[in-house]
């Protein structure tokens, strides 16, 4: 336990410098939406960066590295894509508008090193599962990547399931109310919630239980901040459609829609 301390301290630079280096690629492009392919990565590096101050690679390391690596490199790839070409997302554009003039300089902190200081926080369970004393795996271990699995397939699958629904030109001004989508508004961040709760389990199996701030702070950044409330906060004026969908269909959690 005294060992772990200072690991997770030594991670933050870390973040920090790589926050501070995509700001930097942000400023020449004057577009900070880049920033929400970086979000993953600083776990994978913040996983890594744990990995590397343990003597030995033991099966939970290996395990924890193959989840977080997957869950990161698929999200952050799938929001590179997404991106590509756009202009500043509406979010980050209505906080350039609140922090004009001067906002270049104002994101390295109002953004970049924001988001990798809560990254570093949500990160516990990952240092906590490297860290821990009991190296062998265990049943929680494997619940913690059945969660996960359940979880990465409901990101995978609904992004997969958006991303054609919005590639129909029929479908444009839309709801979106199929597959995954059928049953909760969000499968995408409701998918996320499962894998941070895994990783949870994961470092519950090593003895760290105090590592939950990490996943319940990103559940309620999910529930309450940078997802699903900030998201439909002005949806409802882009799509008439939207307010029925709400009514008939659960905002997170999955369940059967409720008559019309």
């Amino acid at each position: 336990m005294l060992m772990f301390w200072p690991t997770w301290a030594g991670a933050l630079p870390w973040l920090l410098a790589a926050a501070i280096a995509t700001w930097l690629i942000s400023v020449s492009k004057r577009n900070v939406t880049i920033v929400d392919t970086l979000w993953s990565l600083l776990f994978l590096l913040a996983a890594w960066r744990y990995a590397s101050t343990t003597p030995g690679t033991g099966p939970r390391e290996i395990l924890l590295l193959v989840m977080v690596g997957l869950w990161s490199m698929r999200l952050a790839l799938y929001l590179a894509w997404r991106n590509f070409g756009h202009a500043e997302d509406a979010r980050y554009a209505a906080i350039r508008r609140r922090n004009s003039p001067g906002f270049a300089f104002k994101s390295v902190y109002l953004v970049f090193a924001l988001q990798a200081v809560l990254a570093w926080i949500i990160s516990l369970p990952l240092a906590g599962a490297m860290l821990g004393q009991d190296l062998r795996l265990g049943v929680l271990d494997y619940l913690g990547a059945s969660l996960w699995a359940i979880g990465l397939g409901f990101e995978a699958i609904g992004d997969w399931q958006l991303a054609r629904f919005k590639a129909n030109p029929a479908n444009q001004g839309q709801v979106m109310d199929r597959g995954l989508w059928r049953y909760t508004r969000h499968p995408n961040y409701f998918g996320d919630c499962c894998v941070w709760w895994g990783f949870y389990c994961v470092a519950l199996a090593a003895g760290a239980w105090w590592s939950i701030p990490g996943p319940a702070l990103m559940t309620l950044l999910l529930l309450r901040y940078s997802g699903v409330m900030l998201l439909e906060k002005h949806i409802g004026k882009r799509r008439p459609g939207y307010a029925d969908y709400i009514r008939r269909t659960n905002a997170f959690f999955p369940g059967l829609p409720r008559e019309r």
